[in-house]
């Protein structure tokens, strides 16, 4: 297969995440019994998560928030009727003493109220 001409061409096209799909599909074995259409599935999965991230770096860039706040500094003591629960619900984070706070995290971060 010719890959260095299919990159060259992804990337003239600005399909960057199927180029970044196609190089790390073609150095897994696995994804050699995949058929076709299983291939051009996960590639445009690939483009599609690229764009959407992207998209949300830029409107997070553009909405510049007062305070870089992440879910680790939610304050609950203040009123505000936050559940303590929900939050490590659907953040589950654990933080060890020695571990960074942010840089780690998959995380977006959220303006705190």
């Amino acid at each position: 297969m010719l890959t260095h001409p299919t990159l060259d061409l992804l990337h003239s096209l600005g399909l960057h995440g199927m180029a970044k799909g196609f190089k790390d599909l073609d150095a897994q074995s696995e994804a050699r019994s995949l058929e076709h259409a299983e291939w051009l599935a996960l590639l445009l999965e690939h483009e599609k998560t690229l764009r959407q991230q992207k998209r949300f770096e830029s409107r997070a860039r553009a909405a510049k928030l007062r305070h870089a706040a992440c879910v680790e500094d939610v304050d609950y003591r203040a009123i505000r009727g936050l559940d303590r629960t929900l939050f490590l619900e659907r953040f589950p984070i654990t933080l060890r003493r020695n571990q960074p706070r942010r840089d780690n995290f998959d995380i977006p971060r959220v303006r705190s109220v």
